[in-house]
């Protein structure tokens, strides 16, 4: 996801992405060894579906927003446009990489439904409409969506702002009502669509739609360390299970497979430890967008992709 929510963030980032662009760099080590655990384990259990898999393995494809474009993991310095943020540990580099399949990515920060169709201007270039990436040979595509064209980052500015006057109530609640429900349903013949475009123009490949990953705390809250009031999480929480809802009952409806990421990172909200968290919450502890996932929480998504594709 993106939003203007990012503006000022994203500046930032993308001015240390154009200086690494111009002077190269090297990618962080993995210093965390549960994160690099994980993801042999996503490796190793995907062996025997990418196994049996290898008859139909081809290029896999990734659309869609920050989410599955990974958003600074560390920044894949080789992909363009830069400005998408895209990074090596991102979900669909690794699953790519587990079904040793070549991996186009045009996933891209702040992406919607519009950027399907047309192209993407970024803090760092311009990327192609994302549709166009796709080829009748193409045997999988990986679709993270919908986020950006609900604003929700804006949304949880906006919850931020508001919990500082009233922090034991629910103002972002009381502010939204209705809207974001309003918004879900505006989504879903959008979702159908692209599902529909994505199938003609890869006839052949397994559609895949991957949905976000749990954010809240189930109970509570955090503030001020994540300042969103406990009645605000609840809210917001309630409306990323009907976002998910829609997504599988749309990928349900095109024949294409959903696979659920919020149960497997459920108890791994913003509000946990940083040894325990998937997702980061307003001040990341490591390199990733505020609210997205960190790479323990891409690698969990890369496992669950993987087993899903083997069931």
């Amino acid at each position: 996801m993106g939003s203007q929510f990012l503006r000022v963030f994203l500046a930032g980032a993308c001015a240390v992405a154009a200086a690494l662009v111009t002077v190269g760099c090297r990618a962080a080590p993995v210093t965390d060894a549960a994160v690099a655990a994980q993801a042999n384990q996503a490796a190793t259990s995907a062996a025997a579906s990418a196994a049996a898999a290898a008859a139909a393995a081809g290029p896999v494809v990734a659309l869609g927003d920050s989410y599955a474009a990974g958003a600074l993991l560390p920044l894949n310095t080789s992909s363009a446009p830069p400005g998408c943020l895209r990074s090596t540990r991102a979900y669909p580099a690794l699953v790519a990489r587990a079904l040793g399949a070549p991996l186009t990515d045009v996933a891209c920060t702040s992406a919607g439904i519009k950027d399907m169709t047309a192209a993407q201007s970024t803090y760092l270039g311009t990327n192609p409409p994302q549709l166009s990436a796709l080829a009748p040979d193409d045997r999988l595509v990986l679709l993270t969506l919908s986020g950006d064209d609900m604003g929700f980052l804006n949304v949880l500015q906006e919850c931020v702002k508001l919990s500082f006057t009233l922090p034991w109530g629910s103002p972002c609640a009381k502010h939204y009502g209705g809207q974001l429900a309003t918004a879900l349903g505006a989504e879903t013949p959008k979702i159908a669509q692209l599902l529909v475009s994505i199938a003609l123009r890869a006839p052949y490949a397994r559609i895949v739609v991957v949905g976000y990953p749990d954010l809240f705390p189930q109970s509570g809250g955090c503030w001020p360390a994540v300042p969103i009031t406990d009645g605000d999480i609840a809210y917001l929480r309630a409306f990323e299970v009907s976002l998910n809802a829609m997504l599988a009952l749309a990928a349900r409806a095109a024949g294409a497979t959903f696979v659920n990421t919020y149960t497997p990172t459920t108890g791994h909200d913003f509000c946990q430890p940083e040894s325990v968290r998937d997702v980061e919450g307003l001040v990341p502890g490591s390199l990733t967008l505020p609210f997205h996932p960190n790479a323990r929480g891409q690698a969990a998504i890369a496992a669950t992709v993987l087993a899903a594709l083997g069931s």
